[in-house]
């Protein structure tokens, strides 16, 4: 983040937050894991750790399938363990997934603040609806995942159609995300990002991404921004 976005962003009054879901509000790696591996058994594949599938989310869920099948979008059965995958997740997002701990309590305190708040995310659309109506539906009204008509992050469309959605302005708008895609997001999005270190990214990493701030607990987004 440049000083002067930094210098700009602590002038104002922040009116909205955008969060990426997976990895910041939701720790959704073992349904993920669940569901990758259960289509890889279906088709003969190797199965993964959690650890490994962490390394290889967060470019969205067809990059997903590709790094997670031999030969990746170059096999031929590409395509029918992508449609598999997002059959399978549909039915399955919500077994193991759960929102980090204080997640609730920061978002309830952004929406008695005034602050709004919306979500984006590269997994399918359906299932991003899904999650928020499962888990955030009373306190997050924007929530936007992959599509055929809007690009993946880290370009910035969903990001731009959850302000639209929300009145936004891009400055009185953060975006909170956990990994360097989100930090190219927030970047293409021309907004000032805020890290977390309780995802699917070591902290290290993170150090180096240049962030407005990195946050250790879902308080410290408060003291940030509120």
């Amino acid at each position: 983040m440049s000083q002067e976005l930094e210098q700009e962003t602590a002038k104002k009054k922040i009116q909205t937050v955008i969060f990426d879901l997976d990895g910041t509000l939701l720790n959704t790696i073992e349904d993920l894991t669940d569901s990758v591996n259960a289509v890889c058994t279906q088709y003969g594949y190797p199965v993964y750790p959690v650890e490994t599938i962490k390394s290889y989310v967060g470019n969205g869920i067809r990059k997903l399938i590709e790094r997670a099948i031999p030969q990746g979008a170059e096999n031929p059965q590409y395509e029918g363990v992508y449609e598999s995958f997002c059959a399978y997740y549909q039915k399955h997002c919500c077994v193991k997934t759960r929102p980090y701990d204080g997640i609730l309590t920061m978002l309830n305190t952004l929406k008695a603040q005034g602050i709004a708040v919306g979500i984006v995310s590269n997994k399918n659309h359906n299932a991003v609806v899904e999650l928020r109506d499962t888990f955030f539906k009373d306190v997050i009204p924007a929530a936007i995942g992959q599509s055929d008509t809007t690009r993946k992050k880290p370009a910035p469309d969903t990001v731009y159609e959850a302000m639209k959605q929300l009145g936004a302005q891009k400055e009185t708008t953060v975006y909170i995300g956990d990994s360097e895609v989100d930090k190219q997001t927030a970047d293409n999005a021309g907004l000032p990002c805020i890290l977390v270190s309780w995802g699917f990214r070591e902290r290290i990493a993170l150090e180096k991404l240049g962030a407005w701030g990195i946050a250790d607990t879902p308080q410290q987004i408060l003291e940030k921004i509120v």
